[in-house]
């Protein structure tokens, strides 16, 4: 089937428009943890671009006072019966306490921004981060983060089965390889939330900050 095909197929069916954004979004990071970002861990790849792109989301979200909330996988020796660890058993070096857990140092992690520690691939399985979103007024989520195959897909989808209109940073996921990637952001685009540009993303949050007064 051609692109176009593809594109008329899915119109057809009525996927793809856009979701509405609020006035108090929350930027949450899913996973960019040193054995994501770093190449020369094995569970890894350059995610250089992407951690930069995310730094630069994450000072205008900090700039205009909105939420940022960071998730991390890490298993411990009672995790090796996990079904997910069957299947993708090169997971289990996320050990908790190791240096592949810790955030990325180049988005500067500040002491009052959570951090879920996850075993599971979605953000929100297991987690009190959709409690932590209503609490703090959240009425969108800005993801970024990895695996955009992984990690950040299953994200996406509890996120928006959680009531929460969902924005994807395409320059702010990354992935292992450029076909599951491309194929992920596609399925995204089309069901879950809208894949959006970084400048995109950036005028948002500053809007958003000057409605609020925040950039004044």
């Amino acid at each position: 089937m051609s692109d176009a095909d593809t594109a008329t197929v899915y119109a057809r069916a009525g996927f793809g428009a856009s979701v509405r954004r609020g006035v108090r979004p929350a930027v949450v990071v899913v996973d960019f943890s040193r054995g994501f970002t770093e190449a020369r861990f094995a569970t890894g790849s350059d995610l250089t671009a992407e951690v930069l792109a995310t730094a630069r989301l994450l000072d205008v979200a900090r700039a205009a006072g909105l939420p940022v909330i960071f998730t991390t996988i890490a298993f411990s020796s009672g995790d090796s019966e996990l079904a997910w660890l069957a299947k993708a058993p090169g997971l289990a070096v996320l050990e908790a306490g190791s240096e592949l857990v810790e955030i990325d140092p180049r988005l500067d992690r500040r002491p009052e921004e959570p951090l879920i520690v996850k075993r599971g691939a979605s953000a929100f399985f297991a987690t009190d981060l959709a409690g932590m979103l209503r609490s703090r007024g959240v009425d969108t989520v800005v993801l970024c983060g990895a695996t955009t195959s992984g990690c950040v897909r299953a994200s996406a989808v509890d996120s928006v089965q959680h009531d929460f209109p969902t924005l994807v940073v395409r320059e702010c996921v990354g992935d292992r390889a450029r076909p599951p990637h491309d194929a992920n952001l596609f399925d995204i685009q089309a069901k879950y939330g809208d894949v959006i540009g970084l400048a995109d993303a950036l005028a948002y949050l500053a809007r958003v900050a000057a409605q609020t007064g925040a950039a004044s």
